[in-house]
């Protein structure tokens, strides 16, 4: 019964979506009421806390990628389409501005 629990309380988005702050209170709640020991509690919070970091950097990923697949579709042009352009209009202008002297 505690590890099916435990497994509901760890899964999900909802636990991305969540301030580190908030649930280091809803694990603190969540042991005290189910009466672990001290040794259980903490192997607890860092259960949590990997399932924490583990479950936000997926979700990061995939928003992300998601991101990207928008402005590819939108045909935005990227950061470094920019930059590159930027570079061949600072040649041109260069190679104009020489071809004057």
């Amino acid at each position: 019964m505690f590890e099916y629990m435990k497994k509901s309380f760890l899964t999900g988005v909802g636990l991305a979506l969540r301030s580190k702050k908030e649930i280091e209170e809803l694990a603190k709640e969540f042991a005290k009421k189910s009466e672990m020991n001290q040794e259980q509690a903490k192997k607890f919070f860092e259960d949590i806390q990997v399932k924490y970091d583990d479950t936000k950097a997926k979700l990061d990923s995939k928003i992300e990628e998601q991101i990207k697949k928008a402005i590819k579709k939108l045909d935005i042009p990227s950061h470094s389409d920019i930059n590159k352009l930027t570079e061949r209009v600072e040649k041109l202008a260069k190679a104009l501005e020489d071809s004057k002297k």
